[in-house]
């Protein structure tokens, strides 16, 4: 268990991080989940992140309440990303312990963050199944 107190985002991260733009439409955003099931997307402008789109952004274009008019699909699935995501990103540094990233998930009941580095840079992203694996790893042969 000592392990997992000693480890980094940073080690345990995924590296290669699927991110989408401003621009991204709403039908693009879709594709992409049903592609690859992740549940967010960080939207990066000119390499830096600027927001986070997650399946619950996409969900919430949905809602729509008795007293507003809902729009067509077709109009809906048009929309960019932008409209939908969330710009206040909670992230992480690569340096930042497992230990408060696993305190961050529970607190923020999020299933994941973007690892962002000192210059805004995304270098990665960290999930809860990053953090089970780094659990695992930590506890095996002891």
């Amino acid at each position: 268990m000592y392990r997992f107190l000693e480890a980094t985002a940073e080690q345990y991260m995924t590296r290669t991080v699927m991110t989408v733009t401003r621009q991204t439409t709403m039908r693009e955003l879709g594709a992409l989940i049903a592609q690859h099931d992740f549940n967010s997307f960080p939207v990066v402008v000119n390499a830096r992140v600027s927001g986070i789109v997650t399946k619950f952004d996409f969900l919430r274009a949905f809602a729509f309440t008795t007293g507003q008019m809902m729009p067509r699909y077709d109009d809906l699935m048009q929309r960019p990303v932008a409209e939908m995501m969330t710009d206040a990103v909670v992230h992480v540094e690569p340096t930042a312990p497992l230990t408060r990233v696993l305190q961050l998930m529970v607190s923020l009941k999020s299933r994941s963050f973007p690892v962002i580095d000192p210059d805004r840079q995304l270098v990665g992203i960290i999930s809860r199944e990053d953090a089970i694996r780094s659990l695992k790893e930590a506890t095996q042969n002891n």
